[in-house]
């Protein structure tokens, strides 16, 4: 499995979508269609940009009762992505079932990966809103325990998590990591950033990357170089 660069596609048309695509003529971009592309699109903008030749991650976060999340992974299926992702929370059965509506006729299916806890949850809010007392880092290897023991074949989680995933679950389980910045670029008030080959370093196999890529006056070169520095 090689590792790859995805670019976060969170533009609200196709029409933006296209504009931003259409620059890159040469290397096509794995992709990340999130919950406002979607919504605003629907499963055709999928179907195009899967056509223009794109791997797609497909980024829903479902979860539900475990017979809806089965029957609409089997619609999902059916769009052709590369990885679709669930909410780990949603319970082991939950993800079980997803497997069994994703896995198409033929055996084969799309990546499935599931979220532990968002990064807007901080300890106050696991405590305060979910009423779990544990630790977040405790909870977040468990969570990812289930996912892979419930078949799954990795997990959303930051760049710093992901070195104790792979030794928690394994190296062959997928790390797809968001929140990757260039230390010479804008990291706002943030006191630390984790640069695509320093995400390469702690054993990241996927790295999201939205504005630094989106915003650049130049996404191409920036995507590049992304792939230089992680991929090599």
């Amino acid at each position: 499995m090689g590792k790859d660069v995805i670019i976060a596609c969170d533009f609200a048309s196709a029409q933006q979508t296209f504009d931003f695509l259409d620059r890159f003529t040469g290397r096509k971009p794995f992709v990340k269609i999130g919950m406002e592309l979607f919504y605003a699109e629907g499963p055709s903008i999928v179907r195009e940009i899967k056509k223009r030749g794109h791997k797609i991650f497909l980024d829903l976060k479902l979860h539900d009762i475990p017979n809806t999340v089965k029957k609409a992974m089997a619609v999902l299926s059916q769009l052709d992505v590369d990885i679709c992702n669930l909410h780990a929370s949603g319970t082991s059965r939950m993800m079980q079932a997803a497997l069994e509506g994703l896995t198409r006729a033929d055996g084969k299916r799309p990546l499935l990966i599931a979220v532990t806890q968002l990064t807007s949850t901080d300890s106050e809010a696991l405590k305060n809103d979910l009423l779990i007392d544990e630790p977040m880092d405790k909870v977040v290897m468990h969570y990812a325990l289930n996912a892979k023991n419930s078949g799954l074949d990795g997990v959303v989680c930051s760049p710093l998590e992901a070195a104790k995933v792979h030794e928690t679950c394994g190296a062959d389980f997928i790390t797809v990591t968001p929140g990757v910045r260039f230390a010479d670029g804008d990291i706002g008030d943030q006191k630390r950033v984790m640069t695509p080959a320093q995400a390469k370093e702690i054993g990241s196999d996927y790295i999201v990357v939205g504005r630094p890529i989106t915003a650049a006056d130049d996404p191409v070169a920036v995507y590049e170089r992304c792939i230089a520095e992680f991929v090599g």
